[in-house]
């Protein structure tokens, strides 16, 4: 049963006032609004929690994800029901993003069982050495304390409550505070079930784990400002996460924000392959731009191609694919609001041509095409801003000088792909060492829609892709985030962590 409360240190917490929830299907449920009050109740019981479960053993830790993603698990059909009535993401979407959301939890059980996330070093004391001696020298990494993690609303599940940056956290020995988000706050809650069975199985403070629901923006505010918090972990919009980011910098102690805010995902057809495939390649678009109703922080929205007969055919074949895409839900009425106002705002522009247009109602989305030239691109910085949903736009650049002037002039992205056949490799040489400084992943020949979680994954970038060019919020790296540096010099050996010894 859904309570509709906040789990706070343990406890579930109703407040004064209430939200109710917008499903797409059946009818919403009130839940309880979060206040700086429950924040700071939160983020205390995390502190308190910190003296134990940050210095917890790697196998101590290791069973409590397991057992997250053993509850989870349990709760499978229950999360996915509801999931679908709040969301409107199919089931098969839920039922993989579930797996995967499990599976991060275990990855990092093993992860942090093997131990080499420690980066322990020793340099072993030399007190004969002259001119001067060295001192007996340890540096392993440490936990920072209570983390905050901002649930993000277009993975219910993987980007959420117990998704990658609550996983990661928990490795690292640091409790969570997470702030839940509103477009699916029943999800939301029967995995918060989950991670305190989880807890309570394994007698484990309750202060580790808490869930915040609903509330304005002085309740954000109250989480990442509060002086107990040492981390933030965020996905969500360009806006909302520079204002926090910007908050986390204010600070008397600054704290790092971890932020993946924004992307438009440029692809580069080099012209064999345009020549040879590019019917193969619009298809394959198409596939990956109107995923999941294009709400995918990897859709890829930008297709830069050489001006001629093959980037012709290719803009028709991309039209014909995307006309038989039909109507797909979106996650909220804000975000549907939202999609038709920024290709409305584009449109309006008259920056880029219509290929493409249609009309979508309500909650409803359908795809939208666009072209412009190269040097239209370079002189409107409004045309390389992320419209969140299937809105795909060609970039026909002159010649491959102009292509290289758009991927020097690219802000920071979560990915960038080549398509290319081994007769463009001169070409993509060119371009690689530009397109590098500029995105976290680089693709060949594929899709960026579909981030595998592994130890190779790196799912981040240059500013505004992220807030932190040198951190990932995918794969096993993601653990650095919540971890610093200590160096124990001359520290008797029964002082040490248990890891240092």
């Amino acid at each position: 049963m859904i309570s509709g409360r906040h789990l706070i240190a343990g406890e579930w917490v109703a407040s004064e006032h209430t939200f109710a929830s917008s499903p797409v299907a059946g009818s919403g449920q009130d839940y309880s609004v979060g206040t700086p009050a429950h924040v700071d109740e939160a983020v205390v019981a995390a502190e308190a929690a910190f003296i134990s479960y940050g210095y917890s053993s790697r196998a101590e830790r290791a069973l409590f994800l397991d057992r997250i993603a053993d509850e989870i698990e349990k709760r499978g059909e229950e999360i996915t029901q509801i999931g679908c009535q709040e969301t409107g993401l199919p089931e098969a979407r839920l039922v993989g993003e579930r797996g995967r959301t499990v599976g991060q939890l275990r990855l990092f059980a093993r992860h942090i069982e093997s131990g080499d996330y420690l980066d322990h070093r020793h340099d072993a004391a030399l007190p004969e050495r002259e001119p001067l001696t060295r001192p007996d020298l340890h540096l392993l990494q440490r936990p920072i304390g209570p983390v905050a993690v901002f649930g993000a609303s277009n993975f219910p599940l993987a980007f959420s409550v117990a998704g990658g940056d609550t996983a990661s956290a928990l490795a690292a020995g640091c409790p969570v505070v997470v702030k839940g988000h509103s477009a699916h706050p029943g999800t939301s809650e029967i995995v918060a079930h989950a991670v305190d069975a989880a807890r309570r199985a394994c007698g484990i403070h309750p202060g580790v784990f808490s869930l915040v629901q609903g509330g304005n923006r002085e309740v954000g505010q109250a989480l990442v400002q509060h002086p107990m918090i040492k981390a933030v972990g965020f996905t969500g919009s360009l806006a909302g996460g520079r204002a926090l980011f910007d908050l986390c910098a204010q600070r008397p102690e600054p704290i790092p924000f971890f932020g993946e805010l924004g992307s438009v995902n440029p692809m580069f057809l080099l012209p064999h392959a345009l020549s040879s495939r590019g019917s193969d390649i619009a298809r394959g678009w198409t596939g990956s731009l109107t995923l999941g109703a294009g709400q995918f922080c990897t859709n890829p929205g930008l297709a830069i191609v050489i001006d001629g007969a093959e980037a012709e055919l290719f803009a028709d074949a991309v039209k014909t694919a995307l006309a038989e895409v039909g109507a797909q839900t979106m996650l909220t009425d804000g975000i549907a609001d939202a999609y038709r106002q920024g290709t409305r705002r584009l449109l309006d522009s008259a920056l880029a041509q219509e290929l493409l247009t249609t009309n979508c109602d309500a909650r409803n989305a359908t795809p939208n095409l666009l072209m412009t030239s190269g040097r239209q691109w370079l002189d409107n910085t409004e045309l390389g801003e992320e419209v969140f949903g299937p809105l795909g736009m060609i970039v026909k650049v002159a010649d491959f000088d102009e292509m290289m002037a758009v991927a020097r002039a690219l802000q920071g992205q979560l990915t960038c792909t080549f398509h290319l056949d081994p007769a463009d490799s001169p070409l993509a040489q060119q371009l690689l060492p530009i397109v590098e400084r500029k995105a976290g992943r680089l693709l060949a020949n594929g899709f960026p829609t579909g981030v595998e979680v592994c130890d190779a994954m790196v799912h981040g970038g240059p500013y505004p892709a992220s807030t932190n060019f040198g951190a990932t919020s995918v794969g096993t790296m993601a653990i650095r985030r919540f971890l610093r540096p200590v160096c124990y010099q001359d520290i008797p050996t029964d002082l040490l962590p248990a890891d240092a010894r």
